[in-house]
């Protein structure tokens, strides 16, 4: 149920796409423990100037190789969410050639009721998940 939201610097081809997501899907079902197809993920691609991420003063080196991931999902624990993050830097840069240091991860918690997958139901309230 987590929903992912790349933002990335335009020009990667459809593979590293699709290499990038399955790597991000995988450290998700590891980190968070959610079935495998629980997969909501959507790619934004921007031109290298619709996109201004410095460092907050921790000297990181950023490139082209940007990406950003922005989650949307229900309550976590530090430890998983320290889990996937230690799981998304070390896949994305051996898997994907992404260095840790161009990879930005933000967590928005919400509740149940914040959910409908269709249908115009909450299916976390009807009790269907």
């Amino acid at each position: 149920m987590p929903l992912l939201r790349f933002d990335l610097v335009e020009g990667r081809d459809e593979q590293q796409l699709k290499k990038l997501l399955d790597t991000a899907h995988q450290a998700m079902v590891d980190a968070f423990q959610v079935p495998q197809r629980d997969r909501y993920q959507i790619v934004h691609q921007h031109s290298p100037s619709e996109l201004i991420i410095e460092d907050t003063g921790l000297g990181f080196t950023r490139t082209k190789n940007l990406v950003i991931i922005s989650i949307v999902s229900k309550k976590r624990t530090t430890s998983q969410k320290a889990t996937l993050y230690s799981l998304l830097a070390e896949r994305l840069n051996t898997e994907c050639g992404v260095s840790p240091e161009d990879l930005m991860i933000s967590i928005t918690e919400n509740g149940e009721a914040d959910w409908s997958f269709g249908l115009g139901e909450a299916q976390f309230l009807t009790g269907k998940l």
